[in-house]
């Protein structure tokens, strides 16, 4: 297929907006452009949202359409907040204590050497003990096997003994990676366990929105190295999106920085961002990306994702302490209709609201929803006291909700803080003023002054975001928890500069990033169209791809 001519479509998905970009294929050139809430109780209504306002503007058929790409910081945010499938993992031939992110750990005796030969025959009954007693209890399976690269039939035969048990997908080590490292190599095939159904999901309300809009002929995901991947092998391999946003930014900001070596920063709902290019190219960790606290052997672009963005929880804990991120909640300016914050907010189990999701079934017999519908939104603390649940067990009654989207968590956010300094008028104000105004008396502010506190609070947040990414590139992780704790001493001081430009992306860049740039010593730049750069960059990276791989048949 020829890629001179016809149009092409970019789609970012990210925590917080869905963003959409139609391009001319010859040259790249913006067409249309478009941006929607990001609906995660059914991710197609997003896309298509979004979808049929930039094809609505663009003024095109679907019929021109000859690709899509796609890229997503869900499963970024998938790992930052914790969230995805419940895994169990079997460690065959191994009792080396791991920490990953799995419900259940299972170490079964066997193993092959380097050289392919068995170390120890599989231990059978505590392989087939060990898969009953997870049964039930996790939605997918990790099987990590000593030297499964030489030889893999000790995975091969505890796939099929899961397979048998308790049907649910399983994923071997061996078909994940080819290099020597157990751990890395066990935590990359968790990380595509626990991810798999976060994509399965994005990507099927991918499928159904361009298929309704017959665009689905020709799609690409963007893999976190910044090359394009099936949309079968996101779900199968869904660890190597991990960086799919990120790469979709680093593209971008190759492509439009003013300078060849640059800082990409893309500040989203619910998480920043930073990437790094050098002379015109997003810099890849070949060896293996760390995602999360996990080596993996996940080749993807340099990273560095902080838990903090437009949509961040600012609150203040039971212990009267000010803390922003890493989790998100809707901002209290685009809740809808709640009770006015005088009526509820303050610190510890009153900071936020607890809401029917889109998706709740109000006939439901769970307490906590049946509370809600008596009782419209609530604190949770309100709901401890009006359901006789204890904190832990509330607590963990509320992530699964919140997870399965039953529920949604309303408090104050920076978008919140944005509208109460005028910089920002998408919402409600006045109820952003009204709770900023109660926040702040706890540290004797107005309402402007808590604002101020919550962005300034969020610009240190990426200011040391930035400033850890480089120092972990340029002298060692070593160095990298200085970086944060700076500011703590008494006895010294220090002033950092950057000796790059900073190029900013998404809506809230331009609202966040100026300040960080001048404290800094640099320049923040935002090119044109940096609102949907990532959407822009997956389909530029796609097309490139393309074009590339037909000059070479």
């Amino acid at each position: 297929m020829s890629f001179e001519s016809g149009y092409a479509i970019g789609i970012d998905t990210g925590g917080t907006y869905t963003d959409t970009v139609v391009v001319k294929c010859e040259d790249s050139s913006v067409v249309a452009s478009a941006k929607s809430p990001t609906t995660h109780h059914d991710l197609s209504l997003g896309l298509a949202s979004s979808l049929d306002k930039a094809m609505a503007e663009s003024g095109i058929s679907p019929d021109d359409v000859k690709l899509v790409s796609v890229s997503t910081t869900l499963a970024t945010n998938a790992v930052v907040e914790n969230k995805g499938a419940r895994v169990g993992l079997f460690m065959i031939g191994t009792t080396k204590a791991l920490k990953l992110p799995v419900v259940t750990l299972r170490y079964v005796k066997g193993g092959h050497k380097i050289t392919g030969v068995e170390e120890d025959p599989l231990d059978i009954e505590s392989l087939v003990d060990g898969i009953q007693d997870m049964a039930g209890h996790v939605d997918a399976y990790a099987v990590c096997s000593a030297m499964s690269i030489k030889n893999p039939a000790h995975e091969l035969i505890a796939e099929k003994a899961i397979s048998l048990t308790d049907p649910q997908p399983v994923f071997c080590s061996h078909t994940i990676s080819t290099r020597a490292g157990q751990a890395e190599r066990a935590a990359t095939a968790v990380l595509n366990a626990r991810l798999m159904p976060v994509m399965k999901e994005f990507l099927t309300g991918v499928g159904k929105a361009l298929d309704e809009r017959g665009l689905g002929s020709s799609v690409v995901v963007v893999r976190g190295n910044a090359t394009p991947m099936s949309m079968e092998d996101a779900v199968q391999r869904a660890a190597e999106t991990f960086a799919s946003g990120p790469a979709s930014t680093a593209y971008y900001g190759s492509i439009y920085s003013p300078e060849k070596d640059a800082l990409i920063v893309d500040v989203g709902g619910t998480t920043t961002d930073v990437t790094l290019i050098r002379n015109s190219q997003p810099t890849i960790q070949e060896s293996g990306s760390i995602i999360g606290d996990w080596e993996t052997h996940v080749e993807a672009v340099e990273m560095f994702t902080v838990g903090v963005g437009g949509d961040s929880f600012a609150r203040i804990n039971r212990s009267g302490n000010f803390e922003v991120g890493p989790g998100r909640v809707v901002p209290l300016c685009m809740a809808g209709d709640i009770p006015a914050p005088d009526k509820w907010i303050g610190k510890g189990h009153e900071s936020h609201l607890l809401k029917f999701g889109p998706s709740a079934d109000k006939s439901s017999d769970d307490a906590v929803l049946k509370y809600l519908f008596e009782n419209g939104p609530s604190t949770f603390g309100q709901i401890m006291a009006g359901t006789g649940l204890g904190e832990i067990g509330l607590g963990g009654k509320v992530q699964k909700l919140v997870r399965e989207q039953l529920v949604e968590e309303v408090g104050f956010t920076p978008t919140d803080a944005l509208h109460v300094h005028g910089q920002l008028h998408i919402g409600d104000k006045s109820i952003s003023e009204a709770a900023a105004a109660i926040l702040g008396k706890e540290f004797d502010l107005d309402s402007a002054g808590f604002a101020a506190m919550v962005l300034s609070e969020t610009r240190v947040k990426i200011e040391n975001a930035m400033l850890e990414h480089i120092v972990r590139k340029e002298i060692g992780g070593n160095m990298a928890g200085f970086v944060s704790g700076r500011a703590a001493s008494s006895l010294v001081s220090f002033d950092a500069s950057l000796n790059l430009p900073i190029v900013g992306i998404g809506a809230a860049a331009q609202k966040l990033l100026p300040e960080v740039a001048e404290k800094l010593h640099t320049e923040a730049v935002f090119p044109s169209h940096h609102e949907v750069g990532n959407a822009l960059g997956a389909i530029k990276m796609a097309l490139d791809s393309k074009k590339k791989d037909s000059c070479n048949e």
